[in-house]
């Protein structure tokens, strides 16, 4: 008999048991509000399907375990102090002036501590070999990346309020679906248009931000194929709770045959066709675009994707240089584009033709990964030979 076949049995669900009707009516009550409970269990954070997940959910189950060494202790001793010195115990010793005991100190003390040490190292090497900028050096347990192993670029939109996936690889986008091989390292670019959202996979990697105007990085890879949801974990306006997108692991062929239907789609995803795209809609259905045009997730982190607009990165550059004096007054134009140039107006825009960057600038400082074991010197300084900051080596 099932777990729950004997707790129903027990409750005089079953055919069987004798129980007096009220209180059959309320375990029938009690067994009914469980099962309905456990109706929606999912064990994805526990049972991922990706190796980073995995790794993330033994850290959280072993810090976990640590800590009930204490909590266990301190509750079991509190329900038996609690009977053993209760006030008809006539038996249990009464010390009013006991004040201090060495060995009792040192239990106390020690124990914490020890576990304090153990949740530090933990937590120290798992920021830094499950740190979201760092690239896979396994793809499962006792399967090292191979080096020839090409990664699969993805850059992840967060939309009012639904999910653009492009993949640049392959020159294809999709709406609310993300489709990835199995055993393959996945690069996620992530970056939001107006507020900001959070990335959320379970059965991928952890929890991730996506903000207007910056770039997140997610790696990742997915073990075993099959379906799963992502979804928004920061709110963002009405139509947050929709903001659930597909995600399929597949293995490399079936991924193959996915890249070639999206790509046969009608529907290339142009920047105007992006700009009606990123007007507020809640629940969109999944859509498959065949194109994408060209640097678009630039455009779309300089917020230039409209023609006309200036690019964030050449506003930098302009105040970097300390403006650009008077003539800088014939780059600002009132609505409609086209009108005449004004200056301070509430309704006026920056416009000038925007020149994207020739390459993204956090991959030249990206320096190839050591694959060696992380021991208790932590990650390498920067090699002598490569002028970049001393933060490169973090991710």
């Amino acid at each position: 008999m099932s777990p729950v076949a004997r707790f129903l049995y027990g409750a005089g669900v079953m055919k069987g048991a004798a129980v007096p009707q009220p209180a059959r009516f309320l375990r029938i009550l009690a067994a009914s509000l469980l099962a309905l409970g456990l109706s929606a269990c999912e064990m994805v954070v526990l049972d991922p399907a990706g190796d980073v997940a995995a790794r993330q959910r033994d850290l959280l189950v072993i810090s976990t375990l640590l800590m009930l060494i204490i909590i266990v202790p301190v509750m079991a001793l509190t329900v038996w102090f609690a009977w053993r010195y209760r006030h008809n115990n006539r038996d249990a010793r009464y010390e009013p002036d006991w004040h201090h005991s060495m060995r009792l100190e040192l239990v106390i003390w020690s124990a914490p501590l020890l576990i304090i040490i153990c949740l530090g190292a933990l937590t120290w090497l798992g920021t830094h070999l499950l740190d979201p900028y760092r690239k896979l050096d396994r793809l499962g347990k006792d399967k090292p990346v191979v080096t020839e192993t090409r990664e699969l670029v993805v850059n992840v939109v967060a939309l009012d309020w639904k999910w653009l996936f492009i993949y640049p690889q392959h020159g294809i986008a999709s709406v609310n679906e993300f489709v990835v091989p199995v055993d393959r390292p996945v690069s996620l670019r992530i970056t939001s248009t107006s507020v900001m959202n959070s990335l959320y996979i379970p059965e991928f990697a952890g929890q991730i931000y996506a903000m207007p105007g910056m770039q997140t990085r997610l790696h990742g890879v997915m073990n075993e194929t099959g379906e799963s949801e992502g979804f928004s974990a920061n709110y963002s306006g009405a139509g947050f709770s929709g903001m659930r997108f597909k995600v399929r692991s597949v293995d490399a062929a079936a991924f193959d045959q996915w890249i070639a239907q999206a790509g046969s789609s009608e529907q290339p995803l142009t920047r105007e066709r992006y700009l009606e795209l990123a007007q507020p809609s809640e629940r969109e259905p999944v859509r498959h675009f065949s194109s994408v045009a060209d640097r678009l997730f630039d455009a779309i982190l300089g917020h230039c994707v409209a023609p006309g607009r200036m690019c964030t990165h050449d506003m930098e550059a302009i105040d970097r240089r300390g403006g650009l004096g008077l003539e800088g007054i014939y780059n600002v134009a009132r609505r409609p584009e086209g009108a005449r140039a004004v200056f301070g107006s509430d309704i006026s825009h920056v416009i000038g033709l925007c020149t994207l960057p020739a390459a993204d600038p956090l991959d030249d400082l990206l320096i190839p990964m050591d694959q060696s074991p992380l021991l208790g010197a932590g990650l390498p300084l920067p090699r002598a030979d490569r002028d970049v900051p001393l933060f490169a080596d973090a991710y």
